[in-house]
């Protein structure tokens, strides 16, 4: 019973994440990619429409789009897969671990599905910053993935020096 319940956890966090990326997505499309930027709070965070065919801050976007498919839908999606079945077979022995890694996958389904259906681009929309101090322009399942990994450090890291306390 507890695995099930943690794979339906699992479950909930995928399908949220991509979801919410998707919606948010579709919004920004039909909104802001005619309009161009909305300021938000003195500027602190903006609204604007971005495609993006590289990975994180545009990376690899340059490459020939033969790298591209290669490397963003092929790479990408037997990771996801590994990634899934992983979750699915090992995820219930730590909730924990299994929440920052259902992150990670959701929104690396988000960024997938764009690619898949956008001609290799991911739809991009937020930014935040100070003056000229900004962050790249990016989505929700970029925050999702972020987060994830974050959170799955954290953990890694607590647990190791839990481990390392009790010998």
């Amino acid at each position: 019973m507890r695995r099930i319940k943690g794979i339906m956890i699992v479950l909930l966090i995928v399908f949220c994440c991509v979801g919410c990326d998707q919606v948010t997505k579709r919004i920004a499309s039909h909104n802001l990619q005619k309009r161009g930027s909305i300021s938000l709070l003195y500027d602190t965070f903006r609204l604007q429409y971005a495609e993006n065919s590289g990975a994180f801050l545009s990376m690899g976007a340059v490459r020939s789009k033969t790298f591209q498919y290669a490397i963003f839908r092929v790479v990408v999606g037997v990771f996801l897969l590994g990634l899934a079945f992983f979750l699915v077979k090992a995820g219930h022995k730590s909730t924990r671990v299994a929440i920052a890694l259902a992150l990670v996958l959701g929104g690396g389904i988000g960024n997938l599905i764009d690619r898949i259906f956008n001609d290799g681009r991911v739809i991009d929309f937020l930014n935040i910053g100070v003056g000229s101090i900004r962050t790249g322009v990016f989505n929700v399942a970029d925050i999702a993935i972020t987060f994830g990994v974050l959170l799955f450090v954290l953990f890694s890291l607590s647990r190791r020096n839990g481990s390392r306390k009790s010998t």
